[in-house]
């Protein structure tokens, strides 16, 4: 089966992050229909795939004959386009946020069962590189029990697009949320507890956060620290602790701090330091947020109903239940139970 696609939005990534892999995959995918609000990339969607144009989504879902459509646009248009699109019996990808809030996510997961269509979070960072290895390493107990994940991101970059208005959906809760904070979840596999959170705006024009800190808090307790800021890329992205070491990562790089603790202390002692096994090794790959061409066959196969596709509407509405408690807990000032 060869998957009609239209994508929805053909900005900066629906022209690049989905349809570079829509393009190179044509056993499985079709680019039959572009839709975008200005004339210039309707222009290039046409004269790169030979496919029909739109500037109003509703006309395409009247005209086209779809098995799915890869909506790419601004956060607050996510939800009535998602609804529209499985109203009109078409499958949908939705890129990330999904949501803008889990009453939108809600809305959307009530519709996609009622049209018996599938509706798809894009979460491309459950695919990263470094997810998966560190999950591994945790799985195998190098460093023991863990009770804290320490994930992070920082940037001086200055954005002046809609991602810095409200209106819009725009916020960096939003725009980063589902890498970091998804993917601390996603290492520990666990329920979130309670969260407390922090939003700030540093240096964005606008009026939304440009930094956000979170502290979630599993049903095991284990802390998992979650944060975009402003700052010199230079601290490790993740940090992992455990009763047995520590797991640093940077970019590529991973240090494990490995320990065995002495079977009998010295009540002499003070301290009773154990010696540090150091293992050093990078990731294999350079996709630490996905790379799309492992994660569109994958779609393919799904729609086609071959497998189930791995991220379930289910755990990405915990996900936006979460980010919703860190904005609401900025808000309050005090921690959300969940």
């Amino acid at each position: 089966m060869t998957v009609r696609t239209a994508i929805l939005g053909y900005g900066r990534s629906g022209s690049t992050l989905h349809a570079d892999p829509l393009e190179k995959l044509k056993d499985e995918f079709r680019v039959v229909a572009v839709c975008d609000i200005e004339r210039d990339a309707r222009e290039k969607a046409a004269n790169r795939f030979n496919c029909a144009i739109y500037r109003d989504y509703r006309e395409m879902l009247k005209t086209e004959e779809l098995d799915l459509v890869v909506i790419v646009t601004r956060s607050n248009q996510h939800c009535r386009m998602t609804c529209d699109c499985l109203r009109s019996g078409v499958n949908v990808l939705v890129t990330k946020p999904w949501a803008i809030n889990a009453e939108e996510a809600g809305q959307m997961i009530a519709v996609a069962r009622e049209s018996g269509r599938m509706l798809l979070p894009w979460l491309p960072a459950r695919w990263g590189c470094d997810l998966m290895r560190l999950r591994e390493l945790v799985n195998s107990g190098i460093i023991g029990k863990v009770f804290m994940v320490r994930r992070r991101e920082f940037s001086f970059g200055i954005r002046s697009d809609w991602q810095t208005q409200k209106r819009h959906g725009g916020g960096y809760l939003l725009n980063w949320g589902p890498h970091i904070i998804d993917q601390a979840m996603q290492l520990v596999g666990e329920e979130i507890k309670s969260v407390h959170g922090l939003l700030r705006q540093v240096i964005n024009p606008g009026d939304v956060e440009d930094v956000f800190f979170a502290t979630l808090t599993t049903t095991s307790g284990i802390i998992l620290s979650c944060e975009f800021t402003i700052a010199i890329d230079q601290l490790p992205n993740w940090v992992i602790q455990g009763d047995r070491g520590t797991i640093f990562a940077k970019e590529k790089s991973v240090e494990i701090h490995q320990t065995d603790l002495p079977a009998h202390m010295d009540p002499t002692k003070y301290s009773n330091r154990p010696e540090i096994k150091i293992i050093r090794e990078e990731f294999d790959g350079d996709h630490r947020y996905g790379d799309p061409f492992v994660i569109y066959p994958k779609i393919s196969r799904a729609i086609s109903g071959k497998i189930a596709y791995p991220v379930t509407v289910d755990s990405a509405l915990k996900l936006t239940r979460v980010l919703d408690a860190v904005r609401l807990s900025s808000k309050k000032n005090r921690v959300i139970n969940l």
